[in-house]
């Protein structure tokens, strides 16, 4: 009943184990992103410190003081009175690139909006994990505010889960307790599947929570994908995971699991515990 009841409404139940002993369970849904309204991160302290130097402006924009203050010469402006014809072709290919260049951001745009995103059972930007199935499904029943409430049909979901049906797949399972005692084994030791699949989860409850460092420290061609990037070739075979190999051994165990217990540490600290 339960797999029946969860693949007509297209969420699943999810188990996660954090540091501290502690297992808890949540849902997971995945819609088009024009689908969903972000969750409300207003009350929660804000991170976008990490995207700015010590000025507190973003990383690579010059303070004003240091930009050279443009002065026209005699020159310049007997050239531009010399030649509107020029000028008007100017204007004309520059509206024309805009135009293009703003054509195209529209058709990204619309295919990410068509993109299918990740959303959990989450409330103003915290993550809501319960330690019993019962917790779980007695607060789904409630009709107390949460993220899930704007998915379609969910009223009728609500209304049918019971206890006995919150059970995560092994699919939907993780353990984020392990993942940073087994990076300090070294790259011999190192369990590819455990450490994909903490990726795997920490990406998607990093975008539904909007967890900017989260997302930062796992984006494509930092340390730590690079990482994941490596142990999804060794696990592969042939040439390619003999060279996978090769470079696990150049990642220091030490960069990989602070780099880790970072992200852990931010998912937990958005966590909120119920039951």
């Amino acid at each position: 009943m339960a797999s029946t009841l969860w693949d007509e409404y297209q969420v699943s139940p999810v188990e996660v184990a954090l540091p501290g002993g502690k297992v808890g369970m949540t849902l997971r849904a995945y819609r088009p992103a024009s689908e969903l309204t972000p969750t409300d991160i207003a009350d929660r302290e804000d991170d976008d410190a990490i995207f700015a130097g010590r000025t507190g402006r973003p990383m690579g924009v010059a303070d004003e003081e240091e930009l050279p203050e443009f002065q026209w010469t005699k020159e310049a402006l007997d050239e531009v009175a010399a030649a509107p014809a020029e000028d008007e072709v100017a204007e004309r290919v520059v509206e024309s690139a805009e135009a293009e260049e703003a054509e195209e951001e529209d058709d990204e745009d619309a295919a990410v909006s068509d993109e299918e995103v990740p959303v959990f059972l989450s409330h103003k930007g915290r993550l809501l994990l319960f330690l019993s199935a019962k917790g779980l499904a007695d607060f789904v029943r409630s009709g107390a505010p949460h993220d899930m409430k704007q998915l379609e049909g969910w009223a009728k979901l609500a209304k049918s889960v019971k206890a006995t049906d919150v059970v995560a797949g092994e699919d939907d399972a993780y353990e984020l307790d392990l993942v940073v005692e087994n990076l300090r084994g070294g790259p011999d030791a190192w369990d590819a599947e455990l450490v994909l699949r903490a990726g795997e989860f920490a990406r998607d409850v990093s975008y539904a929570l909007r967890l900017k460092p989260v997302m930062v420290a796992l984006s494509p061609g930092s340390p730590l994908d690079d990482l994941d990037d490596a142990l999804r070739a060794s696990e592969g075979g042939g040439v390619g995971a003999f060279f996978a190999k090769r470079k696990l051994k150049k990642i220091g165990a030490e960069q990989a699991s602070i780099g880790w217990r970072s992200v852990i540490g931010k998912i937990s600290g958005a966590v909120d515990w119920r039951d």
